[in-house]
């Protein structure tokens, strides 16, 4: 179920987010904490971006994806791949950025991963513009993050990724890095 706690949601974009004509054949998931109004709103700002990000994932073997860094579209769009272990939940902070929308998805292991309105959370440590990142402590609601689902953070999500799922000692993890069309 759609947490709309954070933020109004127009039925319109759930609607179209539900539909999937954005996935392009794409046979993943989509989390449905994903705030619809502003992924409709930034997909239509810059659909050809989304789609090669949706294709990337679609047509590449994730299991096999080197770790590190891969270009998807210059500085507009590029794939960081980890593998490590999860933190505990105190080692794991909050974030949001401001420059780009993170993508995240578990492609083996899982991982619990923290959601909340940046507006409502407390700022530890400012924006910082050469790092995109604010960070924050915060009151949220948890997911389980596993293979088969990606999630969307735009700027006005925070965000605490990479916690520890008991039995999950190491997680194989993908962000695409898509920058915020304006």
């Amino acid at each position: 179920m759609t947490d709309t706690t954070a933020f109004a949601q127009s039925p319109a974009a759930q609607q179209w987010m539900a539909g999937g004509s954005w996935k392009n054949g794409l046979k993943l998931n989509l989390h449905p904490s994903t705030n619809a109004t502003e992924f409709q709103a930034q997909y239509q700002k810059n659909k050809a971006l989304w789609d090669k990000v949706f294709v990337f994932l679609k047509n590449t073997n994730l299991d096999t994806l080197s770790i590190g860094k891969h270009t998807l579209d210059g500085d507009n769009a590029y794939v960081s791949v980890t593998e490590a272990p999860s933190k505990e939940l105190d080692k794991a902070g909050w974030e949001s950025h401001k420059k780009y929308i993170d993508l995240q998805y578990v492609i083996r292991g899982k991982e619990q991963i923290g959601v909340a309105p940046a507006d409502k959370a407390t700022v530890t440590k400012p924006y910082d513009e050469s790092k995109d990142v604010a960070n924050y402590t915060a009151e949220g609601t948890y997911y389980t993050a596993e293979p088969g689902t990606f999630f969307l953070f735009f700027p006005q999500d925070a965000h605490r990724p990479n916690i520890k799922v008991p039995g999950f000692d190491v997680v194989k993890k993908l962000v695409v890095k898509i920058k915020v069309a304006n």
